[in-house]
C-alpha cells in the first residue's frame, strides 16, 4: 500500500494525526501519478489545503502541465480567492490541451461573481471548441437553467440525452428538462419528463414541481396526493403548503385548505402570501373576523405589497369599514404611479361617507381605466344620478348600455333623462 492510499484510509477512519504523517511520506516517496490521484481524492473529500499542496508540488516538477493550474484555480474559487484563480487561468494558453477545461473553470468563476455575460462567453467559446463534449453541454444547460433562459437550456439537455446521458454530475437530465418545461409553461411536456425521474433523484424540488405541474394541468387528485406525500416526508418544504391548499380549494375543500395553510404558517410564519391565501380561503367559510385577522397580518408583514393592500381594501369595502379603507388607501395616492383600483375603492368609500366631492374626484381619476368596465360604469352612472349631474350621467349611461344592452332598468333611466 502506498502512503497516499494509507492516508486516504486513515482519513476515512478519522485518524487525522496518522493521516498527516502519511501525507508527508506520500509527498516525499510516492510516484507522480499516485500523487495526482491523491490530489483528486483529497479535493473530492474536501481537504482543499492538502490537495493544493499536492498540486503545487507536482507543478514544481511539471511547470508545463496546465491541468495542474486548472485544478489549483478550481480550489482557489472554492475558497473564494478569485484573483488567485484568474492568475492560474491566465497562464493556460489557447493551444494548451487544458484550455477547454480552463474555459469551464473560468465560467464557474465568473458565475460565482454573477458576471453572467462573461460566463456565457466562456461557455460558448468552449462549445465552439468541443460541441460534442458532454461536460460543455451540461455546463451550458446548467448556466441557462440558472439564469432562467429555459428554452436554451432545453437544447443542451437534449444534446446530452442524444449522447446517451440520462444523468450527469449527479443531476438527472429528465428532471432538468421537466423543470425547464414547467418554468416555460409547457406543463404537459414537463410532467412527462418529471415522471421519468429515477427514484434516487426524486428530490423535494422535483417532487414539488411534479405536484405543481399536476395542479396547473388540473390533475387535482394526483397533485393533492403528491404534495401531501412531500409534506409528510419533508414537512419543512414551505412551498408545498400553498400549492396543496390551492389544489384543495379548487375541489371546494376549504376547511382542509385552511388547515393546510395554517400548518404552512407553522413552518413559515413570516410569509405574507400565506396569510393572504388564508384570508381568501376563509372568505369561502364566512368567517369575517378570521379573514380580517389574516389580512391585517399580511399587510403588516408587507405594507408595500399592492396586491395584498387591495385585497384588504376590498374586504373593508365589503364590511362597510369605509373610514378604515380611506385610511388604508389615501397614503398611496401620493405615490407617482397609482393603481386605478385604489381610485375606485376610494370613490366607493367616500360616497358612502357622503363626501361627494372626493367621491367624484376619485371616480373621475378611475374613469380612463374602467371606461369599458360595465360594473364601474353602472356604479358611476348611479353616482351621477344621485348627485344630479345630468350632463355627466347621459354619456356614461350610453357607454354602459353599449356594453350591457339588455339592462332594461338602466335603459329606462336613460330614456327618462333623455326625455327630460
Amino acid at each position: 500500500m502506498t502512503y497516499s492510499e494509507k492516508m486516504i484510509d486513515q482519513l476515512q477512519a478519522g485518524q487525522l494525526a496518522d493521516a498527516r504523517g502519511s501525507f508527508r511520506q506520500a509527498l516525499a516517496n510516492d510516484d507522480d501519478d499516485m500523487l495526482f490521484s491523491l490530489g483528486e481524492e483529497l479535493y473530492g473529500m474536501g481537504f482543499l489545503t492538502q490537495a493544493r499542496r499536492v498540486y503545487l508540488t507536482l507543478l514544481q516538477r511539471y511547470p508545463d502541465e496546465d491541468e495542474l493550474r486548472t485544478n489549483l484555480a478550481t480550489i482557489a474559487i472554492d475558497e473564494g480567492h478569485n484573483d488567485e484563480a484568474l492568475s492560474y487561468l491566465a497562464q493556460v494558453k489557447p493551444d494548451s490541451p487544458a484550455y477547454l477545461e480552463s474555459l469551464l473553470v473560468a465560467a464557474d468563476l465568473y458565475q460565482t461573481e454573477e458576471d453572467f455575460e462573461i460566463t456565457e462567453q466562456k461557455l460558448q467559446e468552449a462549445y465552439q471548441l468541443a460541441p460534442d463534449e458532454p461536460a460543455v453541454e451540461f455546463a451550458l444547460g446548467e448556466f441557462y437553467f440558472l439564469v432562467g433562459r429555459f428554452d436554451e437550456a432545453i437544447n443542451y439537455y437534449f444534446d446530452l440525452i442524444k449522447h446517451g446521458y440520462t444523468d450527469f454530475a449527479k443531476v438527472d437530465i429528465a428532471g432538468r428538462l421537466g423543470m425547464c418545461y414547467a418554468q416555460s409553461g409547457q406543463f404537459k411536456q414537463a410532467l412527462g419528463y418529471l415522471q421519468q425521474v429515477k427514484p434516487d433523484y426524486q428530490t423535494s424540488d422535483i417532487r414539488f414541481q411534479t405536484g405543481l405541474t399536476e395542479l396547473h394541468l388540473g390533475q387535482l387528485t394526483a397533485a393533492i396526493k403528491d404534495l401531501q406525500n412531500l409534506i409528510k416526508d419533508d414537512p419543512q418544504y414551505a412551498s408545498a403548503y400553498p400549492a396543496l391548499a390551492q389544489a384543495l380549494s379548487k375541489q371546494n375543500k376549504y376547511q382542509q385548505a385552511l388547515q393546510t395553510v395554517q400548518e404552512g404558517l407553522g413552518v413559515d410564519q413570516y410569509n405574507e402570501h400565506l396569510y393572504a391565501q388564508a384570508a381568501e380561503i376563509v372568505s369561502h367559510l364566512g368567517n369575517a373576523k378570521l379573514m380580517r385577522k389574516y389580512l391585517t397580518r399580511a399587510h403588516e408583514l408587507a405594507p408595500d405589497n399592492l396586491t395584498i393592500t387591495l385585497q384588504f381594501s376590498n374586504f373593508l369595502l365589503h364590511q362597510h369599514a369605509d373610514q378604515e379603507n380611506v385610511d388604508l388607501l389615501l397614503p398611496l395616492v401620493k405615490e407617482d404611479e397609482v393603481d386605478p383600483q385604489i381610485y375606485w375603492n376610494l370613490a366607493r368609500s367616500y360616497q358612502r361617507l357622503e363626501n361627494l366631492e372626493l367621491a367624484g374626484k376619485y371616480y373621475q381619476a378611475a374613469t380612463p381605466t374602467y371606461q369599458d368596465n360595465p360594473t364601474f360604469l353602472k356604479e358611476l352612472a348611479i353616482f351621477y344620478q344621485e348627485t344630479g349631474q345630468r350632463e355627466k350621467l347621459l354619456p356614461v349611461l350610453r357607454s354602459y348600455l353599449a356594453l350591457e344592452p339588455t339592462d332594461t332598468e338602466m335603459q329606462d333611466l336613460l330614456d327618462e333623462y333623455e326625455e327630460f
